[in-house]
């Protein structure tokens, strides 16, 4: 592992003009921004087959069943629609971007049933309190594997609301550990059993995410009124994320809410039914009004999330994609042997300098390395067709460094995933000197949630002010079937 600290000497190359990349500016990612609800209908079904109105609660986004809008086809008001989720049911109902059902029989995915899962772009569970059975465990985790969005949400240890022995975190846990498809902590995170009285969890700084800083508004604090929070496991699964932290916890414990990937699909979880609650719902029921919590932004966060969601399915439903596909890799110049064709790069990044080394052939890209703050990028703008439901992004990469810290990064390059004007649809991974090791690593990414889609590969090295971390890209493909 190479660890010295010297100014970079780097072989010119002049960038190319990608016509599909457009401006350099427009890579760059808006602090707060997102892409506005697309044309297409994005589909959410909210389950009520498993307790969810038991005891106290009423998670239930209208008392029509499952289509809300037998109840109120222009709603213009929460109480237009009656549940306590009605709130969040009318927001969406409202932006004339969404459809939304209720499920209330048995979880089902490649059936006939109107709220069949393959019908939808996203699965609600908000705070379940049965066990789902082994053929429902087995559909929703098809469902997400296949590029369906699922949002989970518990409540604290305890809060088994109809007596049957099972609260929401021994079946949200279950369905995680013990179903036919991924039993090996598929999502990276564990549930905590925990019941914490009170808390304002914080969100993480990250201007760049879509659920923390979406088009329904920035999230800066959550709610927690007898709730739990998370454990998460990077090494199990490395696209797990925690937004929001209980006070005093980060990194890997306390997390409130969190964010992952499976498969094609995307995963949010929320520790707590309490944010999501508007206060008003069908007679007999206590409930709280959190969605409206003047300390928190409950609101934001759950319709952000629930758009970011959505948009891992595609518009034929539970991810299972559309048109045609032909088996291919599609980056251009992919090992960078033709220089900056077709790639846009800082200056010098694309090289055949001998300061590094090639994977294969004499060029490759070298990111950082000057032991002085700089920021280096390297973007690809491409497109995906609709009907790939593979689409596995690979490339190898070697860090060395002149750090010598084991727990500080202080250099960081980020894998992003933008669309086509520059907004951040999703961050594959950050590296940083704490990965350094001698010789080139695979690194592997699956994109098959973006078919149907143009967008742009971007890596993006970050260098602090002293000693050197350089982050050298080889041998990159996006193959696709």
């Amino acid at each position: 592992m190479l660890t010295r600290s010297r100014t970079r000497h780097r072989v010119a190359t002049a960038l190319a003009v990608f016509g599909l990349l457009g401006t350099g500016a427009a890579l760059q990612a808006t602090a707060g921004a997102t892409p506005a609800h697309a044309a297409t209908t994005h589909r959410v079904l909210f389950d009520d087959g498993h307790a969810e109105e038991a005891g106290n609660a009423d998670w239930i986004i209208s008392t029509s069943k499952p289509d809300p809008l037998g109840q109120d086809s222009t709603p213009s008001a929460e109480t237009d629609w009656t549940g306590a989720l009605s709130s969040w049911g009318v927001a969406l109902q409202k932006t004339g971007s969404y459809s939304l059902k209720t499920a209330t029989s048995a979880l089902t995915y490649g059936g006939s049933s109107s709220t069949d899962l393959s019908n939808f772009d996203t699965l609600v569970l908000p705070e379940p309190n049965t066990l789902f059975t082994s053929a429902e465990k087995t559909a929703i985790m098809t469902f997400v594997k296949n590029g369906g969005g699922l949002f989970m949400i518990s409540d604290h240890t305890g809060a088994d609301r109809n007596n049957d022995g099972y609260d929401a975190v021994e079946i949200l846990n279950d369905l995680m550990t013990d179903n036919s498809v991924d039993s090996t902590d598929p999502f990276g995170f564990s549930i905590d059993s925990l019941s914490i009285s009170s808390d304002y969890p914080s969100a993480i700084s990250d201007s760049t995410d879509p659920v923390l800083h979406g088009s329904f508004g920035n999230v800066s604090k959550s709610l927690i009124a007898s709730g739990t929070t998370a454990t998460l496991k990077p090494a199990d699964n490395s696209a797990v994320k925690g937004l929001l932290y209980r006070t005093g916890y980060s990194g890997n414990t306390g997390a409130f809410f969190l964010t992952s990937t499976f498969g094609s699909g995307r995963v949010a979880f929320w520790g707590d039914s309490s944010p999501i609650d508007d206060g008003t719902g069908q007679s007999g029921n206590t409930l709280y009004d959190g969605w409206n919590d003047s300390g928190a932004t409950n609101a934001a966060l759950a319709l952000n999330a629930t758009a970011w969601l959505a948009g891992a399915g595609s518009s034929s439903g539970g991810g299972g994609g559309s048109g045609t596909c032909t088996a291919a890799q599609l980056l251009g110049n992919n090992g960078f042997e033709s220089g900056s064709t077709t790639w846009s790069a800082s200056s010098g990044v694309i090289t055949n300098s001998t300061g590094e080394s090639a994977r294969s052939g004499s060029y490759y890209a070298w990111l950082d390395g000057y032991g002085s703050a700089t920021t280096d990028t390297l973007s690809q703008s491409v497109t995906i067709p609709s009907g790939c439901t593979t689409a596995a992004l690979s490339f190898y990469l070697h860090v060395d460094t002149a750090e010598t810290s084991t727990s500080t990064a202080y250099d960081t390059l980020k894998v992003q995933v933008l669309n086509s004007s520059g907004t951040v649809l999703g961050t594959l991974a950050t590296y940083s000197n704490l990965n350094a090791a001698s010789g080139y690593t695979q690194r592997s990414f699956n994109l098959a949630s973006y078919a149907g889609q143009t967008v742009t590969l971007k890596f993006t090295g970050t260098e602090g002010s002293t000693l050197q971390t350089s982050f050298v890209i080889d041998d990159t493909a996006l193959n696709v079937s």
